[in-house]
């Protein structure tokens, strides 16, 4: 057992959410127990993860996406009041870390999706409000381009959208997770073989296609599982919580 705070206050130490421009609140958002035995984790919060996160005895929820967004109305919604219900039932406190859980060299998305890959975390990538969110991912004896995408299936669970370019083998990749399109345009300037992200924005394919450079999109849930369960991990082995990752699965 842990205090809740003392494992908020771990958290916000090594995420540094105060470093970032988010359009989120990062850090605890709804409060529950004070004292914590188990901690669920997952991708989205919404009532079906609360009402399966409270069926494990969590008194934790770890989110990578929270429940409050800057481009929300100020009012409580019908859907918003379900899940804040579903939260004061089970008493569950409710932590989120948007951006911070992107970009972290450990513990982030696209530093865990480099190790996936089996590419090499290399420089910084992704510029985002000031803050660089992913990385290069480098191969020195180069990936072939259907090996690539077997990996990418592989890791996300599911068939990654490509728009093949001109390397093979592949040797360097510039990796945003989730909605990170806009950093294709970074990746051509850098003259990068491939980029990934979680999915296209409309321009993408033809982007891409003249550009020359691989495109693949892993999917917005795919691409983000695996910070969030990481920290999960993390807390089972500082605080001797346990931990459960709730696998709530979404197409896009």
């Amino acid at each position: 057992m842990a205090g809740r705070d003392e494992i908020i206050a771990f958290l916000d130490a090594l995420l540094e959410p105060a470093s970032f421009a988010d359009h989120c609140p990062n850090g605890l958002q709804v409060p529950g127990a004070a004292d914590v035995r188990a901690v669920a984790t997952a991708v989205s919060a919404h009532r079906e993860l609360f009402e399966r996160a409270a069926a494990t005895g969590a008194e934790l929820v770890l989110c990578h996406h929270g429940l409050f967004w800057e481009h929300d109305p100020r009012a409580i919604s019908p859907a918003l009041k379900g899940r804040l219900e579903a939260l004061f039932k089970s008493d569950m406190s409710l932590a989120a870390y948007h951006l911070p859980l992107d970009a972290h060299a450990e513990v982030g998305n696209n530093a865990l999706i480099c190790a996936a890959l089996g590419l090499t975390r290399a420089e910084p990538f992704g510029s985002h409000r000031g803050r660089e969110l992913g990385w290069v991912g480098r191969s020195t004896e180069g990936i072939s381009a259907i090996d690539l995408s077997q990996r990418c299936r592989t890791a996300f669970g599911r068939e990654p959208l490509v728009f093949a370019g001109a390397a093979d083998p592949i040797r360097s990749v510039g990796i945003v997770s989730g909605g990170g399109a806009s950093s294709l345009a970074e990746a051509v300037e850098r003259r990068l073989d491939a980029f990934l992200t979680g999915e296209p924005a409309e321009p993408s394919m033809a982007d891409a296609e003249e550009a020359g450079i691989h495109f693949i999109a892993g999917g917005h849930y795919g691409t983000e599982t695996f910070g969030v369960r990481r920290l999960g991990e993390l807390l089972a082995e500082r605080f001797g919580v346990t931990h459960s990752f709730i696998e709530v699965r979404n197409p896009v």
